[in-house]
């Protein structure tokens, strides 16, 4: 991201730096020994006498809660199964299923769906990843759990933000010369409404694991366990910004993702010396960018090079990412902020590249609460080893604008995908009854970046016809056949499987701006002078402006009274204009390709009641299959055509008219209903363990009375996963 969508990110690093601070003047005193020394040494004994004081009241209290909690549930029901799994495949589509099962190559979900259920799963409107997983986790729809889009708009500037969650700002602090020292926390507040499901069942006492499942940050306090997922931020605090340090002279910036940074050689064409960015330093005057020296060797002849990040050298293979390296900035004495990244050489001919992956959080000590309780990353650090903590891990930008290759991006993919399998199965074998959800984003990663291969004719791919990675969707699918195949093994016979996708996926040829659009037909106006190339709908003269397009699947009233230049009169006039719109756009058509590229246009309110309605957007735009907002309309231009070819590799999608991208779900229960929908899964597991589903629910249970588990062998998991990973090396 970049101009003042990067820096409303900006105050993440804030966040990040306040949280940092204040976790590390509570940590035990370590080398530093300063003014402040003499607090972290009461603070630790603090910490320890407390504690104390904690396990021996805990200990007398004990029989009082064990007699309370016997009276509170005396009532309940009794659960139905012992364990309920929920295995989330982020934008499994059935098209691609059917065609791999009908040919053979997924054997664990034939088997699944010939023996248990499969059906295909309804998705929200609109069909992305937020707004799925909201509907999923509370049995609500946006109306009730208020995430409409991965973006919102500031009704004071028209700028955007994100939807998911709150960051507040520091006001207070105490300044010392060149030095401030923050005297409060900043808040940072979920904007999800509603209650997740596994919150309810902790309320009943029991237990849920829920591994990576999105808009799940910071994580929702429950008994169980949680890591969040996606819009938690890097370390930087973007949603992942990668650098790029080359030689290559160039004055053009990334449009989203990344920062290029000029490499200037310091020992004739062989050595490198520079600074690895981290985040604003809080603790100084004018929030300086804290640095960390950075030098990149080179050996031509050897093929080899050397980056030393630090005090830390790192060997490295051209084309080949490192390891993860551990990394810290210095904010103040005795205070540093801890990150991993990953690093790549690559090209070390007449050019000189290194590209350097989002900084993570590390999640051994982490500078923002990624994790409830809080060390349950710690845990996973220890059980896994270093890991991902960012909401979009894979690094789709740095592959979007030609910084890595394909193989790179699949090699960062598979690592995430196989940390996450290790948490999944660990946690799966610690829990003896309960819930455990884990979603894997692999099939959407790799659905998005790589749909260009399995279609023909698709501007993405043109030249690229004979490219070596053209089978990855159809590997991944085996991938997670070996995945369910793993999953089978391990149940027991009072244990329900779900496998479900929150939407499917279809091509993404042809960008619409929507804005363009808008302006062309009188609903959107441009200052005098302004030709619409300015991002973020700067050159919008909001005083003639009756429409306009925010985020990726939403359009907005300039309405009188919500927005702060709003025209648009509430009532009759507002209402009439949404069915002028809903009626034009619908059946919008390319005429270049003679194809419809918008199917419908749908008014929310029609769509939606609830509390939060209000905080929506006025229109949902349903794309045709091939369609999608361009990327220029998403970035806040007005400027180009309103069709035009998507050449990048991010070249499938799915925030379409969400009729013709439904789920997956398969299951080794029968269910009661042939037409399950992805908001039925949150009833459905609170029935599942005897609690009646609240009346704010709309989704409905999918299996009313004892569930029918059928027993299913898998295909030779083992096996499949031997040789899909010959495949893939």
């Amino acid at each position: 991201m970049n101009g003042p969508q990067l820096r409303r990110w900006n105050r993440f690093a804030l966040v990040t730096l306040c949280f940092a601070a204040l976790a590390t003047l509570a940590a035990p005193a370590q080398a530093y020994i300063g003014p402040g020394a003499g607090f972290a040494l009461l603070s630790s004994f603090l910490v320890v006498f407390t504690t104390i004081i904690i396990a021996i009241l805990s200990l007398l209290i004990w029989p009082f809660r064990t007699l309370y909690r016997a009276i509170r549930y005396r009532h309940k029901s009794k659960p139905k199964i012992r364990r309920l799994i929920v295995l989330g495949l982020d934008g499994q589509s059935p098209i691609l299923t059917d065609r791999w099962i009908k040919e053979g190559k997924l054997p664990n979900f034939k088997k699944l769906a010939e023996m248990g259920s499969y059906h295909r799963l309804g998705t929200t409107y609109p069909s992305i990843s937020p707004v799925a997983w909201s509907s999923f986790s509370t049995g609500t729809s946006p109306a009730k759990h208020n995430i409409f889009d991965f973006l919102d708009r500031d009704l004071r500037t028209y700028l955007p933000m994100l939807s998911s969650t709150h960051i507040g700002s520091v006001k207070k602090f105490f300044r010392l010369g060149k030095w401030k020292i923050p005297l409060e926390k900043p808040e940072l507040r979920l904007l999800r409404k509603s209650k997740p499901f596994w919150k309810i069942l902790g309320e009943h006492r029991i237990w849920s694991t829920v591994l990576r499942v999105p808009i799940t940050f910071p994580p929702d306090k429950f008994y169980g366990a949680q890591l969040s997922a996606m819009c938690a931020p890097d370390l930087l605090g973007t949603q992942g910004t990668f650098q790029f340090f080359t030689t290559r002279k160039s004055d053009s910036k990334f449009k989203e993702g990344g920062v290029r940074i000029p490499l200037e050689a310091s020992d004739g064409n062989s050595r490198f010396e520079t600074v690895l960015q981290g985040p604003e330093n809080m603790f100084r005057q004018g929030d300086p960018a804290m640095e960390i020296p950075l030098v990149l060797e080179v050996d031509r002849a050897a093929r080899k090079a050397q980056v030393t990040v630090g005090e830390e050298p790192v060997e490295l293979t051209p084309g080949q990412l490192s390891d993860w390296v551990e990394l810290e900035f210095p904010a103040a004495p005795g205070i540093k902020v801890r990150g991993l990244a990953r690093f790549e050489i690559t090209e070390m001919d007449e050019a000189v590249s290194l590209y350097v992956t989002p900084i993570s959080f590390d999640p051994e000590k982490p500078a923002m609460p990624i994790s409830h309780p809080s060390y349950y990353s710690t845990y996973l650090s220890k059980l896994v080893g270093p890991f991902n903590t960012l909401g979009l891990a894979e690094d789709t930008w740095a592959l979007n604008e030609k910084v890595v290759d394909d193989g790179t991006f699949l090699q960062q993919t598979w690592d995430i995908d196989k940390e996450r399998q290790e948490m999944f199965f660990a946690a799966w074998d610690r829990l003896r009854k309960g819930a455990l959800v884990c979603v894997f984003d692999a099939t959407d990663r790799i659905q998005h970046m790589f749909w260009r291969y399995i279609e023909e004719g698709h501007p993405a791919a043109r030249g690229k016809e004979n490219a070596e990675h053209r089978d990855a969707i159809e590997d991944l699918y085996k991938r997670n056949d070996a995945l369910v195949g793993r999953a089978l093994a391990r149940l027991k016979d009072d244990d329900i499987l779900m496998v479900i996708s929150d939407h499917g996926f279809t091509s993404f040829r042809r960008g619409v701006n929507l804005n363009k659009w808008l302006l062309e037909n009188g609903y959107l106006a441009l200052k005098d002078g302004a030709d619409g190339s300015a991002e973020w709908l700067r050159d919008v003269d909001w005083s003639r402006t009756r429409v306009y397009a925010v985020g990726l699947t939403g359009m907005f009233i300039n309405l009188k009274g919500r927005e702060e230049s709003g025209v648009v009169e509430p009532g009759e006039e507002a209402q009439a204009l949404r069915a002028e719109i809903c009626q034009r756009l619908s059946g919008l058509r390319d005429e270049e390709k003679d194809e419809i590229g918008i199917n419908e246009v749908f008014d929310t309110s029609k769509l939606y009641q609830g509390p939060y309605l209000a905080h929506g957007p006025d229109f949902i735009v349903g794309y045709n299959h091939g369609y999608r907002v361009s990327w220029d309309c998403a970035s806040g231009m007005v400027s180009g055509p309103v069709f035009e070819d998507n050449v990048k590799a991010w070249s499938g999608d799915h925030g379409v008219d969400p009729r013709i991208v439904p789920g997956v779900f398969f299951s080794n229960a029968k269910l009661d209903v042939d037409d399950p929908n992805l908001i039925d899964i949150a009833p459905t597991a609170l029935q599942l363990f005897g609690i009646k589903p609240p009346h704010h629910m709309e989704g409905k249970v999918l299996i009313e009375d004892q569930p029918e588990i059928v027993k299913v062998t898998p295909e030779e998991p083992a096996a499949i996963a031997s040789q899909d990973s010959e495949a893939a090396a």
